[in-house]
């Protein structure tokens, strides 16, 4: 429907992204109210394109990660983006009716009438990350469109074939008044979080957060901030192991660990270490019997994310600790055919100020602790930044609670990881340094939504039956006498 957004350098970029946010916010106004139909139309577009280029997705994902197996990206990409805008059609109307408030005493009696009436907010900032380029921008795309706004996303630089493969789709799909996007570096990422969006949301890393944050700040546009932390699984003394041990593994290498909520660090009863760290071998051996070749195990992104990875390892040899990579086929990975892959690795009892436990990771590395006491795993929750997910896994109610009451984070899966994200009725955002605010389902709708008080008034001449209308009178100290007391 429209062409795909280029320029020859940024301050051509940056001249036109502005004069496309002022088309779209020009065309939104002129629009007035955005009806039902033309929102699921909307929508409707989005899931089309989503089912024609699968593909073309899997292919540019693959090329991007050197190896993102097929069942990955039609799993956590392509279903994952075409879920959230079902979802948003089904619900939209219900959620556009206006919603009813109690009307304080007497007014109520006298037929006054309060409301809330949900309107777009306008034209939204969408910048995406490289981890799940394509859910994590349709994802919050189906709530900008359910709301009725308008939006302009930024994708990672990171992933530059499936960023090509998105602005095909949304040129395919939506007019550039509606939704159009701006593929480019990081100079492009920095003018576009400039831009005076009617709100923004973007999804990465916290110290990239802090310069999207400021940039927003000196336009006053409102922010919505999904990042990550080390998200701490704690497993009890009651566990099923085998079961706990193929969740956590299945989060920790799905995608290579490269995932906002993978679990991050695992907190185990010291007297159950060797049998933790034995079970967790054995259920990564049975997904993976071999990794190098296999591919349906995903590839570090790109050799700087390698390089990290491989100094955290170097960082915990240098402090003594051994690391333990699971390598069921005894492979070399020095040497690899164009591919970043790093072995799922346990690193058991890492020291405070080692980079694996200070760092989110980011990959398929698994730092393992161990406690005495449950209410260590508590306190230590409790002195660390705040995650964007907790578990834990077990059966007793009061440890269950202690995580639940004690800790603050994100989100929690209670005997599982992840899979709150995937609950659409579920807000999904961090807290402090892993996000602010949230979306997804009814939230998301309302996250990108502004919301309106309504007042109607009764008939009847409230200011002079209240007193309220000078010279004041009886009937003056009478209202006052009314809300002035205990």
């Amino acid at each position: 429907m429209n062409a795909p957004q280029t320029a020859t350098n940024v301050a051509d970029a940056e001249m036109l992204m502005q004069s496309t946010l002022e088309a779209q916010r020009s065309d939104y106004i002129s629009e007035g109210s955005v009806s039902a139909a033309t929102r699921r139309d909307r929508l409707q577009r989005g899931i089309d394109v989503c089912v024609k280029y699968q593909d073309k997705m899997i292919d540019a994902l693959n090329t991007d990660f050197s190896c993102r197996p097929r069942e990955v990206t039609l799993l956590t990409d392509v279903a994952a983006s075409i879920t959230p805008m079902k979802h948003c059609m089904k619900r939209l109307e219900k959620w556009m009716r206006p919603e009813k408030r109690p009307t304080m005493f007497p007014l109520n009696l006298l037929g006054g009438r309060s409301s809330i009436e949900y309107q777009p907010l306008g034209v939204v900032g969408v910048i995406s990350p490289w981890n799940f380029p394509v859910n994590l921008t349709f994802g919050p795309l189906a709530g900008i469109l359910a709301a009725g706004n308008r939006a302009m996303i930024k994708p990672s630089e990171f992933t530059p074939a499936t960023s090509e493969v998105m602005a095909e789709m949304v040129a395919e799909a939506w007019d550039e008044k509606e939704v159009a996007i701006f593929t480019g570096g990081p100079e492009v990422g920095q003018a576009f979080s400039g831009l005076p969006f009617d709100h923004m949301i973007f999804t990465g890393a916290t110290s990239i957060a802090r310069h999207i944050m400021a940039a927003a700040a000196r336009n006053l546009v409102p922010v919505t901030l999904e990042l990550g932390g080390k998200s701490p699984v704690i497993i009890s003394r009651d566990v099923d192991l085998k079961m706990a041990a193929q969740r956590i593994m299945l989060g920790k290498t799905l995608n290579a660990g490269q995932i906002c909520l993978a679990p991050d660090y695992l907190m185990v009863p010291e007297e159950r270490l060797s049998e933790v760290v034995e079970t967790l071998k054995a259920v990564t051996e049975e997904m993976y019997p071999k990794l190098l070749d296999n591919p349906e195990y995903t590839s570090i992104v790109n050799e700087r994310h390698f390089q990290r990875l491989n100094s955290y390892l170097a960082d915990a040899a240098e402090r003594g600790v051994t690391a333990t990579p699971i390598n069921p086929a005894n492979e070399d990975f020095s040497t690899q055919n164009g591919t970043f892959k790093i072995p799922p690795t346990l690193v058991v009892n890492p020291p405070e100020g080692s980079k694996v436990m200070e760092e989110e990771i980011f990959g398929p590395l698994l730092p393992i602790r161990t406690y005495k006491e449950f209410s260590e795993t508590i306190d230590y929750v409790n002195a660390h930044p705040r995650p964007l997910g907790a578990y834990y896994f077990g059966k007793n109610k009061d440890e269950e609670e202690a995580v639940l009451k004690r800790t603050t984070s994100g989100g929690v899966t209670v005997n599982d990881v992840i899979m709150h994200i995937m609950q659409e009725e579920l807000p999904f955002g961090g807290v402090g340094p892993s996000g602010m605010g949230s979306y997804h389902g009814h939230d998301g709708f309302k996250t990108f939504s502004h919301a309106k008080s309504v007042y109607r008034q009764s008939r009847f001449n409230i200011g002079k039956l209240g007193g309220m209308l000078p010279p004041y009178n009886s009937a003056t100290e009478k209202t006052i006498k009314m809300q002035v007391k205990n």
